[in-house]
């Protein structure tokens, strides 16, 4: 099973959808208003969370109505909307979790979507961002292979939290052997494969990986 979850917005930024909708091994997950977008795109979520304060009463009766599922929340909370659905989805243990409608608003609710990539780690599940432009990954030390994506061409590496000890990329334009990675550093971005596939890897620290296209 795969979850995806769509958050609140900007929804200009979230990429079309309705070609999984038909994917029954997908389960919906809608965050806040994002629980509006899926049904506005044909997608009736399996699940939604949140405080929906960014929704009209008359659209929150609606939401109670069609949805037996609607987990709501009070706006006075310890974590925010997404990271709710978030934590349910890891109880689910999916083989992948891909979250939308993150990008492009408020910074502080994105940086701190991005701080939850490392829960993912911690839970030992993968997790992707993604937008119309990016997909944004986090990984713990070891080897992994990536490949050719024709759509964003553009791989960056950067450092979370702290330093990143002897990051090596293979099959790529800028290969690396065993480098440490300061924060701050901006050596690893905007890289390219040239090959069908390549490899990273390394020995200590937390790796951001993000695939854009211009």
């Amino acid at each position: 099973m795969h979850i995806h979850i769509v958050a609140g917005g900007p929804f200009e930024y979230i990429p079309p959808l309705e070609n999984k909708a038909s994917n029954d091994d997908i389960c919906w997950v809608g965050v806040d208003r994002g629980t509006i977008f899926l049904l506005e795109h044909g997608i009736v979520p399996d699940r939604a969370f949140g405080d929906f304060d960014s929704v009209t009463e008359k659209e929150l009766r609606e939401l109670k109505e069609q949805l037996p599922a609607l987990n709501l929340f009070q706006a006075e909370k310890d974590e925010t909307d997404l990271e709710l659905a978030l934590k349910w989805a890891f109880r689910q243990r999916p083989a992948h979790i891909q979250i939308y409608g993150i990008t492009g608003g408020r910074a502080d609710h994105f940086l701190g979507n991005i701080h939850l990539l490392y829960q993912g780690i911690q839970q030992k599940q993968k997790i992707t961002l993604v937008d119309r432009q990016n997909t944004i990954q986090m990984y713990g030390p070891g080897t992994y292979e990536v490949g050719q994506d024709p759509d964003k061409q553009y791989v960056s590496f950067l450092p979370f939290g702290t330093h990143v000890e002897k990051l090596t990329l293979k099959g790529f334009k800028y290969p690396l052997k065993n480098c440490h990675i300061e924060p701050g550093s901006t050596l690893c971005i905007s890289n390219e494969l040239i090959h069908s596939n390549g490899t990273f890897s390394f020995d200590e620290g937390i790796l951001i990986m993000i695939r854009s296209k211009d």
